[in-house]
């Protein structure tokens, strides 16, 4: 470690207190020379998801050139446009032949393929984590901050639903597969307390973070493009669910409400693992466009009458960005859609409804009652309400979040004094 950065994180002796363990920020701990290298951790590029922009704005906001991932898919068009400058470091699992039809079936190396990653020689590492990526190894004076998009979903409470889902029982494959689950649980509770700081991108997320890890977080919404948000006043008749298609964002829930509406019709946006059973699911009022350049997907969720989401979203980019273009949203009650709905009948200028169960009778209730009430909702409410989340307060809140971390690491780090 270069003498510069030593003396940045081991500040006077005579400037600390034992006592002092809240992370509470003073204004010498704000000073962060801006030449310190620091080095991007994120799980995996499948495609430009919500975690994959967050890591994209993570990137343009701290000027990181260094990304560290398992696994990138991305193609060279996406990369120049989000990621410009930017090295990508991949796993040696990265370069197995067809491996993006089934990285996700190799949960089991990833522990130990994210601890190959030799980060030591940064400055600071900021880590965006759905699994595996907080987990990367750092030097206890390097600072570390982690910002959370959830817990991982398929080794805690969500397990029973992805085996269910699988199909996956008690016979030898099912027992192998539980039995990797518990070995990845373990490892993730120990990791979880290498981070200096926690941030959870929803309400939901933190209360996650509290229960299994025993670890306070603080809740930074991810950030929403919204001046490049279609805002459309004026509503088609059409409803709309977007998401990648995949079992635990229960579009098929929404189909199957929607087959017994045939005069609703239903657009389905995305692809997926699901989507040939999904259509072969749908009635005809339900037609499905597939991945959309993103121009053509804004143009038909701010057209849309409402847009319906049957999953449990650890904070929802798309739903949010719904709300820019000032369309209703009509969404499962749990999660990051609790942040984000401003609930009808509960607030003056409403912005769309919850459900509280995740069944089809639900969500066809939900859509109905939609209908009786939709001139409550007012477009230009819902484009205010997604204000909430824009680029720009997610890059102060997390620029703040950074110094609290560095400053978090100072004193965790500051030797005491000899006994007299």
């Amino acid at each position: 470690m270069d003498t510069r950065f030593r003396e940045y994180v081991a500040p006077s002796l005579h400037s600390l207190s034992r006592a002092d363990a809240q992370p509470v920020v003073r204004n010498d701990d704000l000073r962060r020379p801006s030449d310190l290298r620091l080095a991007i951790v994120h799980d995996w590029f499948p495609s430009l998801r919500g975690g994959e922009r967050v890591a994209a704005e993570m990137c343009r906001l701290f000027g990181a050139t260094e990304v560290f991932t398992l696994f990138d898919f991305l193609s060279p068009e996406t990369k120049a446009e989000h990621f410009p400058g930017v090295t990508f470091h991949t796993s040696p699992a990265n370069r197995i032949p067809f491996v993006e039809r089934y990285y996700r079936g190799l949960f089991f190396l990833c522990p130990a393929l994210i601890e190959q990653f030799d980060v030591t020689d940064y400055d600071l590492v900021v880590s965006s984590s759905a699994a595996f990526s907080r987990g990367v190894l750092t030097r206890p004076d390097q600072p570390h901050l982690c910002y959370v998009h959830s817990p991982v979903r398929y080794a805690w409470d969500e397990q029973f639903s992805y085996l269910n889902q699988a199909r996956l029982g008690f016979g030898p494959k099912g027992i192998l597969f539980r039995y990797f689950l518990h070995r990845l649980r373990t490892w993730d509770a120990r990791t979880a307390h290498g981070p200096d700081l926690i941030l959870a991108n929803s309400s939901f997320v933190r209360a996650r973070i509290r229960q299994i890890y025993g670890r306070s977080a603080r809740t930074v919404f991810p950030p929403v493009p919204i001046e490049e948000v279609e805002f459309a006043q004026q509503k088609d008749d059409y409803y709309v669910t977007a998401s990648y298609l995949s079992p635990y964002k229960r579009t098929d829930l929404v189909i199957q409400a929607f087959n017994r509406m045939p005069s609703r019709h239903l657009v389905v946006v995305g692809e997926g693992q699901q989507e040939r059973r999904l259509r072969e699911l749908a009635g005809p009022n339900i037609s499905f466009v597939g991945h959309l350049p993103r121009s053509e997907y804004l143009r038909i969720v701010a057209h849309a009458r409402a847009m319906v989401f049957a999953g449990c979203e650890d904070f929802g980019i798309t739903l949010a960005e719904a709300q820019a273009s000032g369309t209703p949203l009509i969404a499962f009650g749990r999660g990051g859609a609790r942040d984000i709905v401003r609930i009808l009948g509960e607030v003056e200028r409403p912005s769309g409804l919850l459900f509280k169960r995740q069944t089809v009778e639900a969500v066809k209730e939900a859509v109905e009652h939609f209908e009786c009430c939709k001139s409550s909702i007012h477009p230009e409410a819902c484009r205010q309400n997604a204000v909430r989340f824009s680029v720009e307060r997610f890059r102060r809140e997390l620029n703040q979040a950074l110094d609290e971390a560095i400053a978090l690491n100072r004193r965790r780090n500051a030797i005491s004094p000899p006994a007299q």
